[in-house]
């Protein structure tokens, strides 16, 4: 395998006109009366291969290059975007940009502004990695996931399998009328294998518990991650599972692990912070929230044990950059302290429409032909320093289910009353694992869910995970984000069945 340096900007991205169309731009529309003017010139790579029985099924390899440019006129917005990057083009862009803030001017109902960030002047930023995908031959990537797809078809109990690895690589120069100009490069990637049995039983299915990350291709080593001791133990899990009882519906204390607590976070955390849904300036996609402006630093989100924070720093986080996509530089900070709602996600504008000084770095568009607009930072439940680990976890409940991996989920639009499913259900009676169980999902109310967490795991069952596929805007925009947490214990959570509950 060639790797490359994992903190240099592939050369044939800086050979792009980047800084001369970036200063045409700014240049023209700020003689055109732009007050504001920050241009992004984008490079998105994306690979996707997908397998059925080992059996190679889609082979994708796309990008989306261009350029966009978006203006402040007279207090209201403007932009434009083209796929060809040049000063030529660039300019004539500053003028359209400019020519559709002026047009949109009468219809505007706001004041545009936005809160102030110190300049950034010709900074670079590389994500921590070390094999570019992109770098790796198809045969050689084919090679290891059709491996790992015949280990698990060679066992008794798995009759299909499903499997892809998807892995991106995104380049972004961005410069501002302030004097700010970064240039990025990150990259991510996800592989999932969906083990399928069949039977006189009907059919029950598992799939790996790995999740995404900011890793490169050595994610696919055994060295980064153990893929070749989860392959081996899913058929077993996956027969187990086949035989379980189906759950009794009732109150369980849950110990939940952090590859099924992240998603939870997202949902009822992660986009209950998003401060332009908590103000309700979002609401068509996915709603408004119920954590509003006027709870902040009075709203008891959850027990004491309780702390959240929002981040673009964090190693191989999904969503962790340099900078931001107005500039700004990368941050922590609380969103949840001790229980207290204390923050919020932020960009420039909405800090200024809320009279903050200081936007802490969500913006984020995901392709030049796109705004950007407020998304998610990692999220992440902090583990309790001196918590204990998963044996000691399992030990503290007399009578629970061990919940790991996600599955489908439901919450309302207010990120309020959920439920949630996974991939394994593990009993606990007094203390031990006595086997599995199948068809649960719990339910509660955010502030009830948070509030049941009596106990938090310490830092060795602390997990990074996240999604590829987190929407927001209109249009869809799509953005990759992490969600670390430690495994969980929470008191009497009611549990449903799923069958009984379809009916079946």
């Amino acid at each position: 395998m060639s790797v490359t340096n994992s903190r240099v900007v592939d050369a044939d991205f800086l050979a792009l006109p980047l800084s001369k169309s970036a200063d045409s731009a700014i240049s023209t529309a700020k003689s055109a009366g732009a007050s504001h003017v920050d241009v992004r010139i984008e490079r998105v790579r994306t690979g996707y291969l997908q397998f059925r029985d080992s059996r190679s099924e889609t082979q994708s390899d796309d990008t989306v290059t261009g350029v966009g440019v978006r203006v402040i006129v007279d207090g209201t917005w403007g932009f434009a975007s083209s796929p060809e990057i040049s000063p030529e083009v660039a300019k004539q862009l500053a003028l359209t940009a400019v020519a559709m803030a002026k047009t949109s001017k009468p219809l505007s109902t706001e004041e545009v502004s936005l809160a102030d960030e110190p300049i950034y002047a010709n900074r670079t930023w590389v994500s921590e990695y070390e094999i570019d995908p992109f770098s790796i031959s198809d045969e050689t990537k084919i090679a290891r996931m059709v491996d790992l797809s015949n280990k698990l078809l060679a066992t008794s109990t798995v009759t299909n399998v499903s499997a892809y690895t998807m892995y991106v690589k995104e380049q972004k120069y961005y410069a501002d009328s302030y004097g700010t100009s970064t240039t990025q490069q990150r990259v991510r990637i996800q592989s999932q294998f969906d083990a399928v049995s069949v039977g006189d039983h009907g059919f029950e299915s598992m799939r790996t518990l790995a999740q995404p990350a900011g890793y490169g291709w050595e994610w696919m080593d055994n060295a980064t991650y153990n893929w070749d001791a989860e392959i081996a133990e899913l058929p077993s899990l996956l027969a187990e599972k086949v035989k379980a009882p189906s759950v009794e519906p009732g109150k369980y204390d849950l110990l939940i692990d952090p590859s099924n607590l992240w998603l939870t976070i997202h949902e009822s955390i992660g986009h209950a912070t998003e401060l332009d849904r908590a103000i309700g300036y979002e609401a068509n996609y996915a709603g408004t929230s119920f954590a509003t402006p006027n709870n902040l630093n009075i709203l008891k989100y959850g027990s004491a044990l309780m702390n959240v924070k929002g981040d673009r720093l964090t190693s191989h986080g999904l969503s962790t950059v340099g900078f931001d996509d107005e500039g700004v530089e990368a941050q922590q900070w609380d969103i949840i302290k001790d229980g207290i709602l204390v923050g919020y996600q932020l960009d420039r504008r909405i800090s200024a429409r809320v009279g903050r000084d200081r936007s802490n770095g969500c913006a984020f568009a995901d392709s030049p032909a796109r705004v950007p607009i407020q998304r998610m930072p990692n999220v992440s439940l902090q583990p309790d320093p001196n918590g204990p680990d998963m044996t000691g976890l399992i030990a503290s409940v007399e009578d629970g289910i061990l919940i790991k991996g996600d599955n489908s989920w439901s919450i309302d639009m207010q990120r309020y009353n959920f439920q949630f499913t996974g991939q394994q259900f593990h009993r606990i009676k007094n203390g031990k694992v006595v086997g599995q169980l199948k068809d649960v999902a719990y339910q509660a109310t955010t502030t009830d869910f948070w509030g049941a967490m009596r106990t938090v795991g310490g830092p060795s069952t602390y997990l990074l995970s996240g999604a590829f596929n987190c929407g927001k805007g209109q249009p869809s925009q799509v953005a990759a984000v992490s969600h670390g947490a430690p495994a969980a214990v929470f008191s009497q959570i009611n549990v449903l069945n799923t069958v009984a509950e379809a009916g079946a």
